[in-house]
């Protein structure tokens, strides 16, 4: 993983400079997080990964399969990762864009699991707390996880906040274990 981590952040590195120049980063976002997904599918890997395909079918494929989703600059970057064979690396180059896009414009992602369904007004609440206390505008997904008992247990980056019953019963036992 550290390896394709390795290639592609130059290339997110490029894509994040170009938009940023184009003054396009949420354009560029939406064409990354597009042609990621068009790689992620099955038959899409399947087909780049088929080595009785040239470069030149490959191209034509994915940008066919992507059509006026991606601007002319998108649809060259596209290019240039089939031409060097870097196509694969598309996933980590869009979640590494999107954590350069969102440092730049400070928003942050938070995970918040709960064990019971949240109302969109306790999300609120939240979200209003996390943004204060981490000093950027936070962008949460939410999800219910029964086996938490109670409370919440909530991700900003690699920040853990664990306000879970389950957590607090694991810390216990750990305490009373040394």
């Amino acid at each position: 993983m550290a390896e394709l981590a390795t290639i592609a952040r130059p290339y997110a590195e490029a894509a994040f400079k170009l938009a940023t120049e184009q003054n396009a980063l949420p354009v560029w976002g939406e064409m990354l997080k597009f042609a990621a997904a068009v790689m992620k599918d099955p038959a899409m890997a399947g087909a780049i990964d088929n080595p009785k395909l040239g470069a030149e079918q490959k191209e034509s494929l994915f940008l066919s399969v992507c059509g006026d989703r991606l601007n002319p600059v998108g649809r060259n970057f596209i290019k240039v990762l089939i031409e060097g064979d870097r196509i694969v690396v598309l996933p980590q180059i869009e979640e590494m864009f999107a954590q350069l896009k969102n440092a730049a414009e400070g928003v942050a992602k938070a995970e918040i699991v709960s064990a019971i369904a949240l109302t969109d007004a306790q999300v609120g609440e939240l979200k209003t707390v996390l943004e204060k206390r981490f000093g950027k505008k936070i962008e949460a997904t939410v999800s219910v996880d029964p086996s938490l008992i109670g409370g919440a247990r909530i991700v900003v980056g690699d920040q853990v906040v664990d306000g879970s019953i389950a957590g607090k019963l694991q810390a216990m036992a750990t305490q009373l274990k040394s």
